[in-house]
């Protein structure tokens, strides 16, 4: 089912006039207080398969697929980072999940953090979010990823033989994971076959690179706890940055993975399951 963006009055005209709503593809699992995740780039909800389980022992599980991810279609309008938190805000009123815990990695991060900001939600946790770049790194991210999407749609077919092998994950993850040759081709394949195949892969990516940075939260103005996750050893969102979101968002509590990259729920699974159940109440 889809709704015009215009019937929502609460939306900019600009983001109403310009962008077509899709209900979001998602999953539920598990019983308890519910819990809203939303992917980076990828796999879409199944991104956060290594977790989903243990999660779902504890709250009840709402994973979405964001537009142009998993099994939801593409927006008609324009992908920015705006219009990929409005679909999530309106899909919460959809679902009626006002004052619902987030959690999101890397755009997804990004986007639970955009949430908060604008007071949607409740508790929020962020891992390893995108947006907090300089300009100098902001540049090194497109010109590292972009070649890194390329190759892995080349090697579209290739890819279960070459992530069943450690060699070959360690070749094609290193900028990832900071032990890609530990993890089991189950957990990545996922992950790198919806890089290759997600239709807004590339403009998601346009969104990150060209689109604004993230904008902050004064203290006292989010709606509930804020907990930023960071790998040591991201290489895609480089740990100095987490000081420039903890500086934007005041009210944040900063926990840092240890030998952990860009993936907490690959490198450090357990861990973040715990920092996600601990930091949404």
């Amino acid at each position: 089912m889809s709704r015009s963006a215009s019937d929502n009055p609460a939306l900019p005209r600009s983001a109403r006039d310009s962008v077509a709503w899709v209900t979001l593809n998602h999953i539920r699992r598990g019983n308890g207080s519910p819990l809203l995740l939303v992917h980076g780039l990828g796999a879409g909800w199944k991104s956060w398969a290594p977790i989903l389980d243990e999660l779902a022992e504890h709250r009840e599980v709402i994973a979405v697929d964001l537009p142009g991810f998993g099994e939801t279609p593409p927006l008609a309008g324009e992908v920015s980072i705006a219009t990929l938190t409005d679909a999530v805000a309106d899909f919460i009123r959809e679902q009626g999940l006002d004052g619902v815990s987030t959690a999101g990695q890397s755009m997804g991060g990004r986007i639970v953090l955009e949430l908060a900001r604008r007071g949607v939600g409740g508790d929020t946790v962020a891992l390893d979010p995108g947006g907090f770049w300089s300009h100098r790194e902001l540049i090194v991210f497109g010109a590292t990823l972009r070649p890194s999407i390329t190759l892995v749609r080349a090697l579209r077919g290739m890819l279960p033989t070459l992530l069943g092998n450690p060699v070959g994950r360690a070749l094609l993850l290193a900028q990832l994971s900071a032990r890609p040759w530990a993890l089991s081709p189950e957990t990545v394949l996922p992950d790198v076959r919806g890089l290759a195949d997600s239709p807004s892969t590339g403009a998601a990516m346009n969104a990150l690179t060209k689109g604004p940075k993230q904008q902050g939260a004064p203290a006292g103005t989010v709606p509930g706890r804020v907990t930023i996750g960071w790998g040591r050893r991201d290489l895609v969102t480089v740990p100095r940055q987490a000081a420039r979101a903890t500086k934007l968002f005041p009210d944040a509590e900063l926990h840092w993975f240890e030998r952990c990259g860009h993936f907490p729920q690959w490198d450090a699974a357990h861990e973040a399951t715990r920092l996600i159940l601990d930091g949404t109440h």
